[in-house]
């Protein structure tokens, strides 16, 4: 079925002048959808009228690349989500990333780029889905009043991309594998439940046992560690962050702890950005006085892993990918419900965080001047 939607490339696009049509008679015959694939900066500064951004993290996209999780939970905005699920069955639906000029001959068949992607998925769901010939470059040279924000007069018009890579990620890094220790899951079930089985992570091996140290000081665990009198002397951890509904705070009463408590359950309705503020100024209470602070939850793979990450990038100024990165190099089987990723997307943009490190197998992090930059065993020893 997916191979017969790309035996043509006039199947799945439109044209930069049928979409000026479109928008000059105000979609009158045919309502029209559109979905911006860029960065969302990219989107801010300048798009197509009416367009929607769809910007999506690399870390959403290799769940969506597994099929378990639907468009509609990669729409970060929630006006824009609501109008996505009532539009896309019933509107035309026009995708464009940048510059994407033809299909499938230049994109070795489409499949494996994120427009290609999206499109198969939205066709497969029942959509009239297309894509944008040309992307927005294209669009905006020739028909610049039907765009807002400035004229982007880099590239001349009818200059075509130097590539077909996906522009729509802004450098985002994407693994096209599926073995990244992550757990599938269903968007709108809990993702940990009551006595699950140790993870396994590539290769055979199980989830480490004892919390694993994120920074000096910092801990990431699971329930069974918070509760584990000897391995918290061994840390000499003190302060212990729960992010959890229901668990119980073992050693509350011993007066030789210090407990937070975060009522989340992990769970796709949860809004756990709300707690981000006071689980950062807990965890540096914790350091600064060089104790050793547990976060935790139930299994140590998702609403622990969401506030750790939203420290790291908060303190060490690093954006989501590199933050994720950063735990996930310490902790294999790490995998926050999509939720959570996305309230980790919105904390970015609310911090202003510069875009992920490039090229992707270059192991530093940058200040937000861009002037520094740090190697990765000098984050591990702050």
């Amino acid at each position: 079925m997916k191979n017969a939607l790309w035996s043509g490339a006039t199947m799945a696009s439109k044209s930069a002048e049928w979409l000026q049509d479109e928008l000059q008679s105000g979609s009158s015959g045919s309502p029209l959808l559109l979905l911006d694939l860029r960065p969302h900066e990219h989107f801010e500064s300048s798009h197509i009228e009416s367009a929607i951004n769809l910007a999506i993290p690399g870390l959403m996209l290799r769940r969506l690349r597994k099929g378990n999780l639907p468009v509609r939970a990669i729409i970060p905005n929630g006006e824009d989500k609501e109008e996505f699920s009532r539009r896309c069955r019933t509107d035309t639906v026009l995708l464009y990333d940048e510059a994407t000029a033809a299909w499938p001959e230049n994109c070795g068949g489409g499949a494996g780029s994120v427009l290609g992607l999206l499109l198969n998925k939205l066709r497969d769901d029942g959509c009239r889905a297309y894509y944008l010939e040309g992307g927005f470059k294209k669009f905006q040279s020739e028909f610049p009043e039907l765009c807002e924000g400035p004229v982007d007069s880099s590239t001349p018009t009818g200059s075509p991309p130097s590539s077909c890579s996906v522009l729509g990620l802004g450098g985002l890094r994407i693994s096209s594998d599926g073995s990244d220790g992550e757990s599938d899951r269903e968007p709108s079930s809990a993702t940990e439940s009551e006595g699950s089985p140790p993870l396994a992570l590539p290769g055979g091996s199980q989830a480490p046992p004892f919390p694993v140290q994120i920074l000096p000081h910092l801990y990431l665990g699971c329930a069974k560690d918070s509760s584990n009198l000897a391995v918290l002397g061994q840390y000499n951890i003190q302060y212990i962050l729960n992010v959890t509904p229901n668990l119980p705070n073992t050693f509350e009463h011993h007066g030789q702890f210090k407990y937070k408590q975060i009522p989340i359950s992990d769970h796709w309705s949860q809004n756990l950005s709300q707690f981000f503020p006071e689980a950062i100024a807990f965890i540096d209470e914790a350091r600064s006085k060089q104790c050793g602070v547990l976060v935790h939850c139930l299994a140590g793979i998702s609403r622990s892993v969401t506030v750790t990450v939203a420290y790291l990038m908060q303190k060490l100024n690093l954006s989501l990918n590199d933050a994720y990165d950063f735990v996930k190099r310490k902790k294999s089987n790490i995998s926050p419900n999509f939720n959570f990723m996305g309230q980790l997307l919105d904390f970015e943009r609310t911090l202003g965080l510069p875009g992920p490190r490039s090229p992707p197998d270059q192991l530093f992090f940058t200040t937000p001047t861009g002037h520094t930059r740090f190697p990765l065993d000098s984050i591990e020893s702050t």
